[in-house]
């Protein structure tokens, strides 16, 4: 399909980060957009805003007139869309060329000097880093974001069309539509298990994503992962290395070990050991495009971070409050180590709201012994997206396996008086659900309580 001859596209779930990403590029590039999603959202106001279409019932009556037409309207769709929704049915019988959004980054990238993140964790943060550090190196870069980044409040950084930064969304095997010249696998630990079934078939889908990586290309992986390629990771003996960790007033500083000599002095604002890596395979994979280490260094200590990856929305010496998408075991540990660096013996409160029937039953036992880490554990009920309920799984069933005395579970009508209760000096709100929508009341109601 040759995207030059498309004139309208139609975005079915355009209110999703990465589908909201592709409607601002088209946008951006002159095509007519609009789209449907089930609500509204800071998202979708947003859109509407830069004059795309949008309505909130699935209706095919709604669909404008000008997007009708086959022969020059492209439909993008979702996979969190069920296959039966009805606009859906009506542009599949009606001969349009509807593809998923991964099938549509695939066909933009192809022919650009494409950089991919993948893993299942850290592919946001990793992206958003990577798009900064070139824009801010002078590089002409499109970078597809899976978060709202705090540099640019956008999921879409559009400086030019020589690269593309891409997230490989293993989910639904996403990423095997693209074919990147640099790549990187952050982590390979089971999730998605409703897709995969097993992790092995995980193991193996990702290994296929390496052999999509083009001719003459490069991989980057965690030192660790069982797959070969160029390895980074800190204090050890990966390719690119972080060395002489320290922190001052708050910020990290380190010297980064490469291939071709050490820089030294780097700064990074984003707390955690996670971070910290993410930090550097962004790094070593902007310095493929042949920027200079210097200047990648002078970005890397102007990164803001993503919204809902480790914010902070109250940072004082009596109070911190800070809201995560963590939804996965591995995720939650690595923002209770990077709480537990950044303020070492303060009694911590974590609020969480698990996400997914499936997860929530696949890894019970490990998210149990997540949460039992922090000093106070509070969970909402399973934010069941695309699921229909399990028998057995709830948040009552979870909350037995946590090994805390201090463990509850509230209704989310619940959560502003129970920060108010708390008296914990350090709160965190964890969850992929709709719990980030509950964060300014939050954070309004502890503005006032200090």
């Amino acid at each position: 399909m040759n995207l030059n001859s498309i004139h309208n596209v139609y975005f079915v779930g355009i209110g999703g980060i990465g589908m909201s990403a592709l409607a601002r590029y088209f946008k951006f590039n002159g095509k007519e957009v609009a789209g449907y999603d089930r609500t509204a959202t800071e998202i979708t106001s947003a859109l509407q805003d830069l004059g795309i279409a949008i309505h909130f019932e699935d209706d095919v009556g709604q669909i404008p007139e000008l997007f009708r037409n086959p022969e020059n309207t492209l439909v993008v769709y979702t996979p969190a869309v069920p296959a039966s929704h009805g606009e859906l049915t009506f542009f599949r019988g009606k001969d349009f060329t509807v593809n998923k959004r991964s099938e549509v980054l695939g066909l933009i990238t192809r022919d650009t000097y494409c950089l991919a993140v993948a893993g299942t964790h850290g592919k946001t943060t990793t992206s958003s880093i990577l798009g900064h550090l070139l824009k801010e190196s002078g590089v002409k870069v499109t970078a597809f974001l899976g978060g709202i980044s705090e540099n640019y409040n956008s999921n879409l950084i559009l400086e030019g069309n020589d690269c593309t930064v891409v997230e490989a969304d293993e989910f639904d095997r996403s990423f095997l539509q693209l074919s990147p010249d640099i790549a990187c696998i952050t982590s390979m630990d089971a999730d998605h298990l409703d897709i995969y079934g097993e992790k092995e078939a995980l193991t193996e889908s990702f290994v296929a994503f390496t052999k999509k990586i083009k001719p003459n290309g490069k991989l980057f992986v965690r030192n660790g992962l069982p797959i070969e390629g160029i390895t980074y990771g800190i204090e050890d003996d990966a390719d690119y290395c972080i060395k002489n960790v320290r922190i001052k007033n708050g910020t990290y500083v380190f010297d980064v070990v490469t291939p071709n000599g050490d820089v030294e002095g780097v700064h990074f604002n984003q707390p955690g050991q996670h971070n910290l890596l993410n930090g550097l395979i962004a790094f070593a994979m902007a310095v493929q495009t042949g920027t200079p280490t210097g200047r990648l260094a002078k970005a890397l200590g102007t990164f803001k971070g993503v919204k809902r990856r480790f914010t902070y929305h109250i940072k004082t010496d009596a109070l911190v409050y800070v809201d995560d998408y963590a939804h996965h075991p591995t995720e939650i540990d690595a923002v209770h180590q990077a709480v537990r660096e950044m303020y070492p013996g303060k009694e911590v409160l974590a609020i969480f709201q698990p996400h997914l029937f499936s997860r929530t039953k696949d890894f019970a036992d490990e998210f149990a012994t997540s949460l039992s880490n922090f000093d106070e554990v509070v969970l909402l009920d399973i934010y069941p997206a695309r699921e229909e309920p399990i028998l057995g799984v709830t948040s009552e069933w979870l909350l037995e396996k946590v090994e805390n005395p201090n463990k509850k579970l509230i209704l989310k009508s619940e959560l502003v008086s129970e920060v108010k209760r708390t008296t914990a000096p350090v709160i965190v709100t964890l969850g992929a659900g709709d719990i980030g929508e509950e964060v300014t009341s939050i954070k309004e109601a502890l503005s006032v309580e200090s």
